[in-house]
């Protein structure tokens, strides 16, 4: 028995449950650990037990460079929400990127912190945790998580947005000096 259908009897799997959901289930859960291990981890910084991945990387690039690894991040969030985990990991996976971008936004520091932090792999894992659970979100679930994922990218891009106009304000200032 499973969930009080006999599992000899193929056409009493409910519909969420059918093969193709099945296989697909695991393999988005492995696609998030990859892209966690490539934003992560991906090499070993040589002489330490630290690993560094593109995000850190992509994070030097001034200006712009965290909010790209951090859109790229939500790709494991848009995941999360195709395999319906529950609001409460949503949150919690929303809240880990939330925090990898703005502390990651404060110059070489915050690029140290996102080698620590690992926000994607912390959201792997998390995705991972969730998707081995049986409860299924609801139409209002989907509709929160969707919230949830574009209010985290609006966020990120105001910020970036906030940083940019106080750049310019300032080198317009000083170039107005001369």
């Amino acid at each position: 028995m499973w969930r009080g259908v006999r599992m000899n009897n193929p056409s009493a799997i409910p519909p969420q449950e059918s093969s193709e959901g099945t296989i697909r289930r695991p393999a988005l859960v492995e696609a998030a650990e990859l892209l966690a291990k490539v934003l992560d981890t991906t090499v070993r910084i040589p002489g330490t037990s630290l690993y560094l991945g593109l995000d850190p990387l992509i994070g030097l690039i001034p200006g712009i460079g965290d909010v790209v690894a951090n859109l790229i991040g939500t790709v494991i969030l848009g995941m999360a929400a195709r395999l319906e985990v529950p609001r409460i990991v949503i949150i919690r996976m929303s809240l880990n990127l939330l925090i990898n971008g703005v502390i990651g936004a404060i110059p070489i520091l915050g690029d140290l912190f996102s080698v620590w932090f690992r926000s994607n792999s912390r959201n792997a894992d998390l995705l991972r945790q969730a998707a081995t659970q049986t409860a299924r979100g609801t139409h209002a679930d989907w509709s929160y998580v969707v919230g949830i994922i574009g209010g985290t990218v609006v966020l990120l891009l105001s910020f970036v947005a906030f940083v940019l106009w106080v750049a310019v304000s300032l080198w317009s200032r000083f170039a107005g000096i001369q």
